[in-house]
């Protein structure tokens, strides 16, 4: 694939075109149901202009990921600039993790993991966010909303593993993202709170 910065204002564009439509396409029907045609058809260009700018699908839904990702950490950090504490940080990524998942197909989750050069990508995204993480819980200790015994590095780590058990064993497939957080998220989450914690996630649900 060309680097972004040799090629034409006009393939720009048009990469940035075929990067949102391909992405809608493999929320909606999963990454393998979506063919290089299909995104080619659905843009009215010739599948040799996609591949001028995509040398293969794992590109395209790399490219894809990475920015989708990155708008996903920017509305979160915007959301975040209007909450107070730890637990309002919590409901709005609730709220927009649950909305994500409603207009995604589940294949698109499983589909994910086939795709070499997109697992590894998500493996580095993975360690940032374990170091979000483990300072998230730190901060909800200083408010008073996480108990003080609680090492924040091992409590971020275990979550990480609960989100990966979700994705393993695809439970998606079988429950919603709302029973999901509720059985097996925020139950985790209220074990780690102060009682000012607990009144605090209570009303969050």
């Amino acid at each position: 694939m060309q680097e972004t910065k040799d090629i034409s204002p006009y393939k720009q564009g048009l990469r940035d075109k075929i990067i949102t439509s391909a992405m809608m396409a493999f929320a909606k029907k999963g990454i393998r149901q979506v063919k290089m045609d299909d995104v080619a058809s659905e843009l009215g260009i010739s599948k040799r202009t996609l591949y001028e700018i995509f040398d293969k699908k794992e590109d395209l839904l790399y490219e894809g990921v990475k920015y989708y990702l990155g708008e996903r950490r920017s509305q979160m950090q915007q959301k975040a600039q209007d909450c107070n504490n730890v637990m309002e940080i919590i409901l709005v990524a609730y709220k927009l993790k649950v909305e994500e998942v409603r207009q995604t197909n589940p294949l698109f989750y499983s589909d994910l993991v086939k795709y070499p050069k997109v697992a590894r990508y998500l493996g580095q995204q993975n360690q940032q966010m374990l170091t979000n993480m483990t300072k998230f819980i730190e901060r909800g200790i200083d408010e008073g909303f996480f108990r003080k015994e609680v090492k924040p590095e091992l409590v971020a780590r275990l979550f990480d593993a609960l989100g990966k058990y979700v994705m393993e064993q695809q439970l998606f497939l079988s429950y919603t993202i709302e029973e999901i957080f509720m059985n097996l998220i925020f139950v985790s989450l209220r074990g780690i709170c102060t009682n000012k914690g607990v009144e605090a996630i209570d009303k969050l649900i």
